[in-house]
């Protein structure tokens, strides 16, 4: 049978469900939002004189939790419009709709009884063929679909997504023992294409995979903290960022996630084991305590950490009393920091000999032996089970990896001194003379299955830059960027300076790049694999030049930067932008001039330079002018001032997309363009749309003439800048930005409607900038953000 989801069904409408709704919504599926209905009146309700009868106050569920999704942070939505695919209902007078569902999402509590009882109703009215998948954190699948009609157990199984659904890559997909391999491999597929997931499949176990290990993994970490004396804020310092783990370490984990639901996590286990995995898996009494006392994390505003003021403090295990943050201060913290790469890093803590590497060892090594435990209990490889922890919790490595990087045979070496048993997977891989979980040979990675060396599953639309590169070469490289041979006539322009900022090197590297393409390749892809696709122009080097007052200089480069841009324009052969996360200033002008924009649905992309007391200097002022006047009807009276204004504020005020598809709204991407939901397949997707276009017989844009509102339209710009500045909202120096910015966007003194050529703009860009970064002002705004990393408002 060929699966399709054209609409879904989501009952429950708590965090969970109504996160999961707007996710279907953020990649155009329409979707049922269904929940309880009430039992009684609210007081607004009853001054309203409604009735439990009413509409309004059956749906009050869910159209609250609707509403709450315009007010959530981080956005569940990527466009407030996307709300209009989310449709309001309650299960008793909307069940009857699930029949129009192709995929029906259970996200009610976590009650296998109350579960039946949903799943008795779903069956009654679902259509045949209809996918029925719950979201459980831990309840067995196979119990669930126990009862239900053939039909139904066929098309049900776990869907376990992670919270918000927006964010988090990780999947988990859990099939029942009746469960289809045809819907198994569909909702795999769907998960990874369409919702932009990293999917794993899991075995139907107690809290599945990541909850699985990273439970564990926590209360391990609070049993070695009383235990040894640590205290919350040294456990934090050293088991975030330092080890590869995510900023918020443990305890800020734990305090955002939610101590009551950590532990009914915890509990899922607890429940159905026994003996030492058992006793693990019990909260110690101080947070039994502080669950009491109400102190839950985040949602109550006080849990391992409570913010006093501006100061913020950790709570003491022992006495339960607040008091200063304190951070762990060992000789090996420092050299660490000096290890190139993250698993010398590690290995060097866990082997330190002092107090921290006291504390990473007990933490580390009960959580490696308990994953080795886990191999075919909870997922048949550890591939997969290190994809989850990477996935679902945000470790850049996991277990199998960080146990390679400390090497195995040491560690166990170690671990069989302490009187620890090693299970029996960790031990044969030692046994058959093999040294590591993983390892590469002619480039291709292969991991252990329990016998021997199998290779690590490639998904052609994953394309791993490193290891390509390591496979293939490249073609040309500087330290700023690489020109790298993808394959099929498509050649790739990646970023690797640091923080991917625009110097002259990157410069260099575009115009050898769109000179080598055209000569033979089919096509140029920008894009990277770095942490954001590109945070704006070097302004360490800008600012230098400045306050050496070589103006000059600045003046090559802004001109070198400006002709890089127009060389991506109008090259004979297609360039295509990937752009992913921060896309600031340059950044943003380097996908601007793309003949397409192939975009990540998380990109970021504004013009930011006010924020710098500058404007955009590489073509972003014309470049999204232009954007704006593309697609514009034909034959139709154009109202150039308004597009003039909506340009002037995105720049003047610094606009940053929260979204690609607000970026589209922005018009920074227009509807060619294309939005890539899973960011692992960006550069294929990228690579696919500059076939395309070539197959299609692509030609470069025309050097055309366009529209700009001139002088007066200049005035009308600075009516709304001089209000605010007199109002006090910006600054004399804003208002001096703001007119250099309104000068260049309306074409200076010219008539309304005068028609004039990009290098018009670009000479009247280039003049403003270099004034303004010539301006003390505009200067100690530079160094305030390279200092301290946010904007000065001077």
């Amino acid at each position: 049978m060929a699966y399709q989801i054209k609409k879904a069904a989501v009952i429950g409408s708590g965090v969970m469900g109504s996160g999961i709704a707007a996710h279907l919504a953020n990649i155009g599926i329409p979707v049922l939002l269904l929940d309880i209905v009430p039992n009684k009146l609210t007081e607004d309700e009853e001054k309203k004189g409604l009735t439990l009868e009413h509409k309004a106050v059956r749906n009050r569920m869910v159209s609250g939790s609707i509403q709450k999704l315009l007010k959530q942070k981080p956005a569940p939505l990527t466009s407030k419009k996307n709300l209009a695919l989310i449709e309001a209902g309650n299960l008793e007078d909307d069940l009857e709709k699930l029949k129009d569902a192709d995929w029906i999402i259970e996200v009610i509590v976590e009650n296998l009884d109350v579960k039946k009882g949903l799943y008795e109703k779903i069956d009654a009215v679902r259509k045949p063929g209809t996918i029925v998948t719950s979201n459980t954190s831990g309840i067995s699948i196979d119990a669930m679909a126990e009862g239900r009609s053939e039909d139904f157990q066929k098309h049900f199984l776990g869907t376990h997504f992670f919270n918000p659904p927006r964010y988090l890559k990780l999947l988990e997909v859990i099939p029942a023992k009746t469960t289809s391999t045809e819907v198994i491999e569909f909702m795999t597929s769907f998960g990874e294409d369409r919702l932009g997931k990293g999917v794993v499949l899991a075995k139907d176990t107690p809290n599945f995979i990541a909850n699985r290990i990273g439970t564990y993994g926590l209360l391990v970490t609070l049993r070695e903290m009383e235990k040894r004396g640590y205290t919350v804020g040294e456990v934090d310092s050293v088991t975030g960022t330092l080890i590869g783990r995510p900023k918020s370490a443990t305890f800020r984990t734990l305090d955002v996630v939610g101590l009551d639901t950590f532990m009914h996590v915890a509990k899922n286990v607890y429940d159905k084991t026994e003996g030492e995995e058992q006793e693990v898996f019990e909260l110690p009494e101080f947070m039994k305590k502080m669950i009491d006392n109400g102190w839950i994390g985040a949602k109550a505003k006080q849990g391992f950490f409570v913010k006093k003021g501006k100061e913020i403090f950790e709570i003491d295990s022992s006495t339960l009393e607040y008091g200063p943050v304190k951070k762990m201060k060992t000789p090996s913290i420092e050299m660490a920091k000096q290890q190139k790469g993250l698993g010398n890093r590690v290995k060097s803590l866990v082997y330190a000999d002092d107090r921290t590497g006291e504390l990473l060892w007990s933490i580390l090594a009960p959580t490696l032996l308990y994953s080795a435990d886990m191999h075919r209990k909870i997922a048949d490889t550890i591939v997969s089970i290190d994809n989850a922890m990477k996935w679902g919790f945000g470790w850049q490595q996991g277990p199998f990896e960080v146990w390679d990087a400390i090497g195995v045979s040491k560690s166990v070496e170690r671990m069989k001194e302490q009187g620890e048993t090693i299970p029996s997977f960790a031990q044969s891989l030692l046994d058959k003379g093999f040294e590591t979980f993983y390892k590469e040979e002619d480039n291709e990675l292969f991991y252990f299955d329990g016998e021997g060396y199998s290779p690590v599953p490639v998904n052609e639309k994953v394309i791993d830059l490193k290891r390509y590169k390591k496979k293939h070469g490249v073609i040309k490289k500087n330290s700023g960027a690489s020109l790298i041979d993808m394959g099929d006539g498509i050649a790739l322009l990646e970023f690797h300076s640091q923080s991917n900022a625009i110097g002259l090197d990157i410069m260099q590297m575009i115009n050898f790049a769109v000179d080598e393409v055209e000569k033979n390749y089919k096509g140029l892809v920008i894009g990277n694999q770095g942490k954001n696709f590109c945070v704006g122009a070097n302004l360490g080097m800008i600012l230098m030049e400045a306050q050496d007052d070589n103006i000059f200089e600045l003046d090559f480069v802004v001109r070198t930067f400006q002709n890089a841009m127009m060389k991506i324009k109008y090259s004979s052969k297609p360039v295509v932008a990937a752009p992913f996360q921060m896309t600031l200033g340059g950044g943003a002008e380097v996908c601007l001039p793309a003949a397409h924009i192939q975009a990540s649905m998380e990109t970021y992309i504004g013009l930011v330079e006010a924020g710098v007391g500058l404007i955009p200097g590489g073509g972003g002022n014309v470049g999204l002018y232009l954007k704006h006047l593309k697609g514009l009807p034909n034959g139709l009276q154009v109202d150039y001032q308004n597009i003039a204004n909506n340009v002037f504020e995105s720049i003047a005020m610094a606009k940053v997309s929260t979204s690609a598809d607000e970026a589209r709204e922005n018009n920074f991407l227009d509807f060619a363009d294309g939005i890539s939901v899973n960011a692992d397949h960006l550069l294929y997707d990228a690579k696919q749309a500059a076939l395309s276009l070539y197959d299609n017989g692509y030609q470069a844009p025309k050097h055309e003439k366009f529209p700009v509102v001139g002088e007066t339209g200049y005035a009308t710009l600075l009516l709304g800048a001089e209000g605010m500045r007199l109002s006090g909202f910006i600054s004399d120096h804003d208002m001096k930005i703001a007119k250099k910015l309104a000068y260049v966007l309306a074409g200076g003194k010219l008539p309304y409607g005068t028609l004039v050529d990009e290098q018009y703009l670009l000479d009247l860009e280039r003049e403003a900038f270099l004034s303004l970064v010539a301006e003390p002002k505009s200067q100690a705004r530079m160094q305030h953000m390279l200092v301290k990393g946010k904007p000065l408002r001077n």
